[in-house]
């Protein structure tokens, strides 16, 4: 067989390992085998057609990488709204506790409930508060 169909092979190999994985990163690297399987159509020597494999193949992979669809960083789940469906959602104090240094707690109805709210660095006046985080049974809110 010719080059260009081994390159071929060994791509059409490294997408079902891909299938296995669920990431994009060993299709970042067949796309770097079928461009050495285009360059050994014009080039003859297996040598250079490697390092085309490995350069365009690892500079997919960085892009990927750096893309939004490569690792996120990790968020802490007590204020990520993709993990916790209260984040972003408002409720009203009526009555706060100053604890000292800026820090004010109360208690509140909030979901047919009452929790316990925290508000740090910020005045306890009654109004509308916006959820930022939730640590174990107490809502940390800011206001709305």
């Amino acid at each position: 067989m010719e080059a260009w169909t081994w390159w071929l092979v060994l791509a059409g190999v490294v997408i079902i390992l891909e299938l296995f994985t669920g990431t994009f990163y060993l299709l970042m690297f067949a796309v770097g085998l079928v461009s050495a399987s285009i360059a050994s159509l014009l080039i003859s020597s297996v040598q250079f057609q490697m390092l085309i494999a490995a350069v365009i193949g690892s500079a997919a992979t960085l892009t990927l990488h750096n893309s939004k669809y490569g690792w996120k960083e990790r968020r802490e789940t007590a204020s990520d709204p993709n993990v916790n469906i209260d984040i972003g959602q408002q409720l009203k104090v009526d009555d706060w506790q100053d604890q000292g240094n800026g820090v004010f707690v109360a208690r509140t109805k909030y979901r047919g409930a009452m929790w316990d709210v925290e508000l740090r660095h910020a005045a306890g006046e009654v109004g509308m508060y916006e959820i930022e985080a939730v640590e174990g049974s107490r809502l940390i809110v800011h206001p709305a």
